[in-house]
């Protein structure tokens, strides 16, 4: 039954009228309004209709993307970026294979752009169950691949930024393998966001396939055209790691979620959830060592925080301290430090609780 524009008109006006009316109880109540009033107050302005348009079809991609993903909140995630063109008898293809497949028995699942060469790979590697493609609506339509074709976590977006949203908003690591101009800017976008503590921290790993230099060669001229001329920072090459072995890369990304769990920020608190505590002596070597990351005061153990209370975390033990948040660099190599302190056990898909 097709509805009259007069019906529709009631409909929504109903809904809009019961929405308002459960607001105070609704859990999100407060961020619901500050929605509802942007958009109230975008209406009231004088905007173009492609203004519009951009922001309905925007707000429909965030809605694919949230419905989608929010039964797999919980399960941890790697995006895998790389070389759409890339066949699948070339030694980068199947290596790509091979990671998603061991990665994916670490309890991780796999994203990628649903499309061809890498992203066929890793959709290929890691199975159809634990897959998702983020696919992009384009002139000349790139099709998805047929390991990811007709699933239920198939996304096609509209925007490539809030593709790229969602690449990094559910991904607990990033894998880069060999690609053009779209996985260079993947990778620098990536870097860009660790290094403003805009995500992460996660692990990003770019690999090499063995005896390979595309990477190494992309480090140098990180050294040689960017550090040489004070444009980044010696620190900011512990935001990355390079590698030509499968299993080095499978281990940084595994061994990184050993100790640390998550991390958030309560307040100007930088809290960090471990999955197991640390001793005293191992909390006053951190405070020696990483001193200069801290704006006052010293890096502590802590419970739960009141605000963080019914997030799910509620029983892991906590660092907490004041970070300057800018030493990102830094950050990476603590928490690097933190997971020597523990043993990284294999186990089963495990709860995230971001």
């Amino acid at each position: 039954m097709t509805l009259s524009k007069n019906n529709l008109e009631s409909s929504l006006t109903e809904d809009l009228g019961e929405l308002i009316k459960n607001l105070p109880e609704h859990r999100y109540g407060d961020l619901i309004q500050r929605g509802l009033s942007v958009l109230l107050r975008i209406a009231g302005d004088d905007i173009d209709r492609l203004d519009w348009k951009i922001l309905t079809t925007a707000l429909e991609d965030l809605e694919q993307g949230f419905q989608t993903f929010y039964p797999y909140r919980h399960v941890r995630k790697v995006t895998i970026f790389g070389s759409s063109r890339l066949s699948p008898q070339s030694s980068e293809y199947r290596l790509a294979v091979e990671f998603a497949r061991y990665i994916t028995q670490f309890g991780f699942m796999v994203l990628t752009g649903a499309g061809g060469g890498i992203m066929q790979a890793g959709n290929e590697g890691a199975g159809r169950e634990h897959s998702f493609g983020l696919n992009i609506q384009l002139p000349f339509e790139q099709s998805s691949n047929p390991f990811i074709a007709g699933d239920p976590k198939l996304i096609n977006f509209k925007y490539f930024f809030t593709r790229k949203l969602f690449f990094l908003r559910e991904s607990d690591a990033v894998a880069l393998f060999p690609g053009g101009f779209g996985t260079q800017d993947e990778a620098f976008e990536t870097l860009t966001l660790c290094q403003t503590g805009r995500y992460g921290p996660s692990p990003l790993v770019l690999i090499d396939e063995p005896g390979g230099d595309y990477w190494k060669s992309w480090n140098d001229h990180n050294y040689h055209n960017l550090l040489s001329r004070g444009l980044i920072s010696e620190e900011d090459f512990s935001l990355y790691t390079i590698t030509d072995s499968l299993a080095q890369a499978c281990n940084v990304i595994r061994n990184f979620y050993c100790v640390y769990h998550s991390s958030r920020y309560v307040g100007d608190l930088f809290v960090m959830r471990l999955n197991s505590e640390l001793s005293d002596e191992q909390v006053e070597q951190l405070n020696e060592e990483y001193s200069d990351i801290l704006i006052k005061g010293k890096i502590q153990k802590s419970g739960v925080l009141p605000r963080e209370k019914g997030d799910g975390t509620e029983a892991l033990p906590r660092l907490v301290l004041h970070f300057n948040q800018r030493n990102l660099g830094r950050l990476y190599q603590m928490i690097n430090q933190i997971n020597q302190f523990g043993t990284c056990l294999l186990v089963e898909p495990h709860p995230e609780w971001k």
